[in-house]
């Protein structure tokens, strides 16, 4: 049951049957049974120890669990007794009947268990307490190594098992994939989609049943024929209401798995049958036709049925297509990329934005169709840090045709060609579109601003479809520095600055950082339309860094004159984006302030930046911001004057590098 990085970069589907080890050691299953093997002992997963942290993180056993290997538990363990059924899936004592629910699933389709299980797995003469599994994560498969130690109470596993008590893959299956999500704790409680594409790589499609298609019985037929997986499950109202058995033998709040459907002949009518598994093995449907369900029934007594469909072949028509896939993979972090959905104008704008074009129609067809799937990543696992699933969803628009981030006021004024039907707090948000070929922008968002999480997002379009990130490329167009006004022509201002400099600095007319922040601070208290705190030390130190051409550590007269000219500049800049006056901008505003100042900076250096300069409320003070482009401008002209040959690159040795660094 559901709940109720930089640049993001396209990628092509991993290959069938590649897998990428994961264990710490870097050493592959095989490398490291062979190496038990040689030295004759059991294996023991220290990324994964027989210990309570890999039980729970936010409690403590009920019971003092005692992690045993299958051989000290029966006389005789089997990996796989008679071949693997949905009937070797018993519930233990952890909220996972989504997760057992898929398990069930899984065993209708050898080909599909035999890629999450493999097969040639044992108890018999090379066992050296070592196996694993496979699973896909965002786009990857991953092989996951394990100990076969399994936590018990009276000789009895506690959590998943088997009806035959000397049969462990299922046991031992749900191990590897709460390692996976960082504890057994972790897999309380879910969508059974979820386990479904992560035994699969496919892509799931959800239906409310009293909401769904007049066809739903089509639907789900063609889904089961095609070997996708199907679970369904009911709604519950309140927290009391979960798990709670009904007069017809159902389980409120209970994931089930679909395992076949199916037309009879009776008493000269047509009866449409459904049937569903209850994980638990025990507890099932007490009303007509006993194990199967009347079609009409199941619509009646359940809420939601997930599909996670192999491969996205069409489940509203009846042909099969050869579907094209791209990836992109990013992040929405706060102050900088986390902008919430379109309700928040003016953070939205900041989200992460995928660039689609549609260049060629359906067969037969004006528009083109293409699934539009959304992953957050690693949910499950950061549970242990509080993390819960995000509320999330996708807004389309068709493309204005100029490159770039689309700013603030092309979504003011555009309204949205597509969209996601619901914002949810599922790990994944999928939905089916047609439009006409054209370009169109995507933008992936969190329902509220200022969440943070890694997401994927995949789409599959029926023809070839184009895919680019619309992150900016790195431009610094920094003008040439002013000549000095000669002193006959001096302003009003220049002249206030010329006795300011002569009372603090003495003849020479240089002054050290901390005389410059007497002199700035002086000045900029007079300066009415702008409200500052004090600016820093840090902040002269780097204005000397900047102007100093002599390298002596003082700022000039001159030198000043031509650095006051560029304060003005920023000052106005910061004016601008100071909505309100109060003397700091939203970091979300980064980007248009630091393109009025010559700097077009991608999400990865604006989120460096956002995290350095911005306070916990995501605002940056005019310090702050000073700050920043008086390193910027550093780090750009060091790095002009530095390379010369390749406009691009620069090279520098260990001597160069920390002498740049410590200069910017």
């Amino acid at each position: 049951m559901p709940y109720l990085y930089q640049d993001s970069k396209s990628r092509l589907p991993v290959l069938p049957g590649a897998a990428r080890a994961t264990h710490s050691s870097g050493k592959t299953y095989e490398e490291l049974k062979q190496e038990c093997l040689r030295r004759r002992v059991l294996f023991e997963d220290l990324d994964f120890p027989a210990c309570n942290s890999s039980l729970f993180f936010s409690e403590k056993p009920p019971v003092p669990f005692i992690w045993k290997r299958p051989g000290d538990i029966v006389k005789d363990p089997k990996f796989i007794l008679g071949g693997a059924t949905r009937t070797d899936i018993c519930q233990g004592d952890l909220g996972d009947c989504w997760l057992l629910a898929a398990i069930a699933s899984l065993t209708l389709n050898e080909k599909t268990l035999a890629r999450v299980v493999p097969l040639d797995q044992t108890f018999g003469p090379d066992y050296a307490g070592i196996f694993h599994f496979q699973f896909w994560q965002h786009n990857e498969w991953l092989d996951v190594v394990i100990d076969d130690r399994l936590p018990t109470f009276k000789d009895r596993l506690v959590f998943l098992h088997s009806a035959e008590h000397n049969e462990f893959w299922s046991a031992l299956l749900e191990k590897a994939y709460a390692k996976l999500n960082g504890s057994y704790e972790a897999l309380k409680g879910g969508s059974t989609i979820e386990a479904m594409e992560d035994f699969t790589g496919g892509v799931g499609e959800m239906y409310e049943v009293k909401k769904a298609p007049d066809n739903l019985y089509e639907i789900l037929e063609k889904a089961l024929k095609r070997c996708s997986m199907v679970g369904c499950s009911t709604d519950i109202s309140s927290v009391a209401e979960s798990e709670a058995k009904t007069r017809f033998g159902l389980i409120k709040g209970h994931a089930y798995s679909v395992t076949g459907i199916d037309e009879v002949s009776y008493r000269g009518r047509q009866v449409q049958l459904i049937r569903i598994r209850n994980p638990w093995g025990q507890v099932e449907w007490n009303g007509s036709w006993s194990d199967k369900m009347k079609f009409e029934d199941f619509k009646v007594h359940f809420d939601k049925v997930e599909i996670c469909n192999l491969t996205p072949d069409a489940l509203e028509d009846s042909t099969a297509h050869k579907w094209e896939v791209t990836v992109h993979h990013g992040s929405w972090v706060r102050g900088s990329t986390a902008g919430g959905c379109r309700n928040f104008l003016e953070t939205f704008w900041t989200n992460p934005q995928i660039k689609l074009h549609l260049t060629e129609k359906d067969d037969g067809e004006d528009d083109c169709t293409f699934i539009v799937a959304l992953m957050q990543k690693d949910r499950r696992k950061l549970k242990k840090l509080g993390a819960e699933m995000l509320t999330i969803g996708y807004s389309i628009y068709e493309s204005p045709g100029r490159s770039g981030h689309l700013s603030k006021d092309f979504f003011r004024y555009q309204p949205s060609k597509a969209r996601s039907k619901t914002y949810i707090n599922l790990r994944e948000v999928s939905n089916r579109f047609k439009l006409p070929p054209g370009d169109y922008i995507l933008v992936p968002t969190t329902f509220e601003p200022h969440q943070e999480a890694d997401f994927c997002l995949r789409i599959f379009s029926e023809k070839k479809a184009i895919t680019e990130n619309l992150d900016e490329n790195i431009a610094i167009d920094l003008p040439e520095p002013p000549n000095p006004t000669p002193s006959p022509q001096e302003t009003e201002e220049e002249k206030q600055f010329r006795a300011v400099f002569e009372q603090i600095s003495g003849e020479d007319m240089e002054i050290s950082a901390e005389e410059l922040e007497y002199v700035l601070n002086a000045v900029l208290k007079k300066t009415k339309n702008i409200k500052f705190k004090n600016l820093s030390l840090i902040s002269c130190r780097n204005i000397i860094s900047l102007m100093d051409t002599s390298g002596n550590g003082k700022l000039e007269f001159s030198e000043f004159k031509v650095f006051w000219e560029k304060m003005k500049k920023w000052i106005n800049i910061f004016l601008q984006f100071d909505f309100d006056k109060s003397g700091s901008m939203s970091s979300y505003e980064l980007r248009s302030a630091l393109q009025a100042a010559g700097y077009q900076l991608n999400n990865y250096l604006l989120q460096l930046i956002v995290l350095r300069y911005s306070d916990e409320h995501f605002q940056i003070e005019f310090d702050d911001f000073l700050n920043c482009l008086i390193r910027l401008e550093n780090a750009s002209r060091v790095f002009q004057a530095l390379s010369v040959k390749n406009k691009e690159f620069i090279n520098l040795n260990i001597s160069e590098f920390i002498n740049l660094a410590m200069n910017i």
